[in-house]
């Protein structure tokens, strides 16, 4: 488990009673919100530490596959004329040219998905706003849904809130999440373990996972 600690606020949120363990229960999920070449890339979305996030999801999406646990991917898509722009391109108005058929919206090659894997096509945070990812999660029965992608600090926080306010345990992998800067990154790890989710690295999770009795190959 990360150990959150060392935080100089930790005391308050222990003393009031946050950050209690969710552990894994039931079976297990992989989502993997917005690993596209946008968000790999410095110049357009990315830089912090989501290279390394990408190249440790690649670990973890063998891991599902492997497992044979569903696998659901998601994207930032909008329309080729602006007809869906909305409050989150008017924030950032580079996120309207994530279109269909963008370089830049398409899901980096390492992690491309696999058949019969879900694909969600989002316009806002949440890969869960106005998609069918919870019902296809819940159609497999998905408990424990594992999350990794970028940026942790927007749309892994407000997937992980969506999953945690759907009834879905959140695992945030913590090696296999990134932000283009580091103080956004850690401050929202620490408040998702807090709040709404278990954090950990990818190593810890599968710890877990057989912990809950379940076989890991």
């Amino acid at each position: 488990m990360t150990d959150f600690s060392q935080h100089a606020e930790a005391h308050v949120y222990t003393k009031q009673g946050f950050g209690t363990p969710l552990p894994v229960e039931g079976n297990v999920g992989l989502l993997i919100v917005d690993l596209v070449v946008g968000f790999a890339d410095p110049a357009t979305f990315g830089g912090g530490n989501i290279p390394a996030a990408i190249a440790r999801t690649v670990d973890a999406l063998a891991l599902a596959r492997r497992n044979g646990w569903p696998v659901a991917h998601s994207r930032i898509v909008y329309a080729d004329d602006g007809s869906d722009d909305n409050v989150f391109s008017l924030k950032v108005p580079g996120m309207a040219t994530l279109t269909e058929d963008h370089p830049n919206s398409a899901i980096v090659p390492e992690l491309t998905p696999a058949e019969g894997e879900l694909v969600v096509r989002k316009r806002v945070p949440s890969a869960f706003f106005g998609t069918q990812l919870a019902p296809w999660l819940t159609q497999r029965a998905v408990q424990t849904l594992l999350v990794a992608g970028a940026v942790t600090s927007g749309c892994v926080r407000a997937s992980v809130v969506d999953a945690m306010s759907l009834g879905f345990r959140p695992l945030v992998l913590s090696d296999c999440v990134g932000d283009r800067a580091i103080a956004p990154h850690e401050a929202n790890l620490f408040d998702m373990q807090q709040k709404y989710a278990a954090v950990m690295p990818l190593a810890d999770a599968i710890v877990e996972i057989e912990k809950s009795g379940r076989t890991v190959r």
